[in-house]
């Protein structure tokens, strides 16, 4: 029977991997994600899980141990932080070339510098290139069900690819919650035991990770591109079979909150969609018809999701809590990707890019208030004012006025 509990997104995710009855997990600590080692090292003990912990010298050692444990045809888990992340970079297209499967919880973190411990979304970006599949929970309950259902699609026999259940740091590592901890029946009928068709056997050798030709890369890689469509077309299938068996409903790749009626909306990823929600409630009451978009995945990206979606607007807001300095048009990861997504479509709306909560910072109502009068200048103004904007920094009330003046007087007249 279903148990409601209150407890952190690390909590959630330790209940998910308990309820997948992992075979293996590899630990090293780091914050903010150190405490679901903590949880299942507890449960191991308390008997309540049968899995194998392994303690790493570090996070390069994790990710190796999860990885062989992998191809030795365990379920295999492990986890890490920010600074982490990077450390462990040279096992991450390894591990999704070879399609193994391991499952990681990343509880974001600032890469150094600044070395602050806060919450931010780059440490996770810098993996969207090596394929694995991800998107973060913006609370508990999704890093739980994130968890369930990562294990589902990844292990699929036409997929096996590694996952990684992202959530914000503290925000959601840290912070008590209520969410539903599902039946054990109920996991058994969605996700069904690892059984990979090839796995390092003594009595059936295989060769895993050999070293190949030149002219052998080329259709591994593309074999690597076919499989991320593959997983687009699996998700919905996966997200509604969810549903049955569990009862929640989400969407496969965006939710949409208050757009109906919406002329701008904000584009957002993770936990600071929770204070948005709210700060578009007073927007509303405020006069701004301003609604937001929320990516559920980050890889593969919604590309055709957000094709559908975004064109009914006039104004899109993209907030990125990330850094990737130099990048297009000024801004982060998720401005450029929803730029290219909507670069062929008719009729699409003005994108504007916003950079915020960095360091760990809380997107306040505040900051959303400021993004959402600049979004509303943009609308007035009928062009791009300011390609991105870090808010707080270089926010362009007063240039917005001067430009849209400008445009005025320059368009032709309608007398």
């Amino acid at each position: 029977m279903p148990i409601k509990k209150r407890g952190t997104g690390l909590t959630a995710v330790a209940d998910a991997w308990q309820l997948a009855d992992i075979d293996v997990t590899a630990s090293y600590p780091i914050r903010p994600y150190t405490a679901v080692m903590a949880e299942v090292s507890k449960r191991i003990a308390n008997g309540q899980m049968k899995c194998e912990m392994v303690h790493g010298e570090g996070e390069h050692a994790q990710f190796s141990i999860a990885h062989g444990a992998s191809m030795a045809g365990a379920r295999a888990t492990t986890g890490t932080s920010g600074v982490g992340v990077t450390y462990a970079f040279e096992t991450f297209s390894p591990i999704a070339g070879g399609r193994c499967p391991i499952q990681a919880l990343i509880g974001d973190r600032t890469l150094d510098p600044p070395g602050d411990f806060g919450s931010e979304h780059t440490d996770v970006l810098t993996m969207r290139d090596n394929g694995w599949i991800y998107g973060w929970a913006q609370d508990a309950q999704e890093s739980l069900d994130n968890s369930l259902m990562y294990f589902r699609i990844g292990e699929d026999p036409e997929i096996m690819l590694p996952q990684v259940v992202a959530m914000d740091g503290y925000f959601v590592t840290h912070i008590s919650q209520d969410y539903v901890m599902p039946d054990q029946e109920q996991v058994d009928k969605f996700l069904p035991k690892f059984k990979p068709q090839f796995r390092l056997d003594v009595n059936n050798p295989v060769i895993m990770g050999p070293q190949i030709e030149p002219e052998m890369g080329p259709p591994l890689e593309w074999d690597r591109n076919v499989v991320m469509d593959k997983v687009k077309a699996l998700i919905p299938k996966v997200t509604a079979e969810f549903e049955k068996v569990f009862g929640r409903k989400y969407a496969p790749f965006v939710e949409e909150y208050m757009t109906d009626d919406a002329d701008m909306v904000f584009v957002i990823s993770g936990a600071h969609a929770v204070p948005c929600r709210s700060a578009i409630q007073y927007l509303r009451k405020a006069g701004y018809k301003v609604g937001m978009c929320r990516l559920r995945w980050i890889r593969p990206f919604p590309d055709t999701a957000l094709q559908e979606i975004l064109p009914k607007f006039k104004v899109v807001g993209v907030i990125d809590t990330n850094t990737s300095y130099g990048a297009a048009g000024g801004g982060g990861v998720l401005l450029v990707e929803t730029r290219a997504s909507l670069s062929e479509t008719k009729n699409k709306p003005i994108i504007q890019g916003f950079t915020s909560g960095l360091g760990g910072e809380t997107i306040t109502h505040e900051d959303f208030f400021k993004m959402a009068d600049m979004m509303k200048q943009t609308m007035e103004a009928g062009k791009i004012i300011q390609s991105s904007t870090w808010v707080n920094f270089n926010d362009y009330d007063k240039a917005a006025l001067e430009v849209k003046a400008a445009w005025e007087q320059s368009a032709p007249s309608t007398k």
